[in-house]
């Protein structure tokens, strides 16, 4: 899975911020809001990957046991496929 193009992500304070940039501000007008882990995961997710290897990268940047890791990673992916932002 991959992320849409047309997305950029920005830092605000202690926070992260995806916004549509170009044609995508035509079909999704919102923003989506993030901590440093979505944010991470959002980075990871600009090169086709699987969940699997998100649930390394994570894993292994983060004081994180691979349980709590697939939880938290599902939870964020179905955000992102509700919001239809991946392909």
């Amino acid at each position: 899975m991959k992320l849409k193009e047309g997305f950029v992500l920005r830092q605000i304070g202690d926070s992260y911020v995806a916004v549509a940039i170009g044609l995508q501000t035509l079909d999704f007008k919102d923003m989506i809001r993030m901590n440093e882990v979505g944010a991470f995961l959002w980075e990871q997710l600009s090169v086709d990957c699987t969940k699997e290897q998100l649930v390394a990268a994570v894993t292994k940047e983060y004081d994180i046991d691979t349980d709590t890791a697939t939880a938290d990673i599902e939870s964020f992916l179905a955000s992102l496929k509700e919001a239809d932002l991946l392909v």
